[in-house]
């Protein structure tokens, strides 16, 4: 029988950092949305489909077919029966998602995609809608959330860890700007379900929050 672990939060709150954690220990599939999205992303670019034309978007999602597996423990997404892992990590790529995953009909689709393989599979999704719209009967649901303050220094921290330069003053707004446009979008908005057991990882390790999911399950 399988078994879904939902978690939502918004940006920056370690929800995947966690969702793969919870997976790996449970021996549950991680599911990518977010490469999910890549997937038909590219499937798009491959039928030479412009970001600009909306309908033919509408129209050809529905021939996109994306699902996740894992093998020797690499996750591996699969678009229309092909591994496409070493074609959906590239700028292009980023920013046709970015484009695609604002059309209704897309999002309607990947939810189909991403229920269909929680049907069949024990799973673990991370996300902003997974616990309110795709896993709404997830045996396990969770809200993952940090001040926006904490937020913002572990993302300070990241990007100077990869010697970029940044401003955790600016990076602070850019969340608080983040939350309310997740949080106020037309479709699917980020809200906490009201059967989701609220998590703050402000003062909490990793290991405390993967701990604290683990208990739950």
């Amino acid at each position: 029988m399988s078994y879904s672990i939902a978690i939502d939060g918004p940006a920056g709150a370690g929800k995947s950092t966690i969702a793969k954690i919870v997976a790996k220990k449970k021996g549950y599939i991680y599911v990518d949305t977010g490469a999910m999205y890549r997937a038909v992303a590219l499937y798009f670019m491959e039928a030479g489909i412009d970001a600009k034309e909306q309908e033919k978007i509408s129209t050809n999602v529905q021939n996109a077919d994306v699902t996740i597996t894992y093998e020797n423990g690499e996750q591996i997404v699969w678009l229309n029966g092909r591994n496409v892992n070493g074609l959906i990590r590239t700028e292009e790529v980023g920013k046709m998602t970015s484009a695609i995953s604002v059309n209704k009909d897309v999002r309607k689709k990947m939810v189909e995609l991403q229920q269909a393989l929680a049907k069949k599979e024990c799973v673990v999704m991370d996300g902003r809608d997974i616990g309110t719209c795709v896993l709404p009967d997830a045996n396990v649901k969770i809200y993952l959330t940090a001040s926006s303050h904490v937020r913002a220094i572990r993302r300070f921290e990241e990007l100077q860890s990869k010697g970029q330069e940044c401003d955790l003053e600016t990076i602070e707004k850019d969340i608080i700007d983040r939350d309310y446009q997740d949080m106020h979008r037309e479709i699917s908005p980020l809200r906490q379900a009201e059967d989701a057991m609220l998590l703050d990882s402000s003062d909490m390790t990793i290991e405390q929050v993967a701990d604290a999911i683990l208990k739950l399950c």
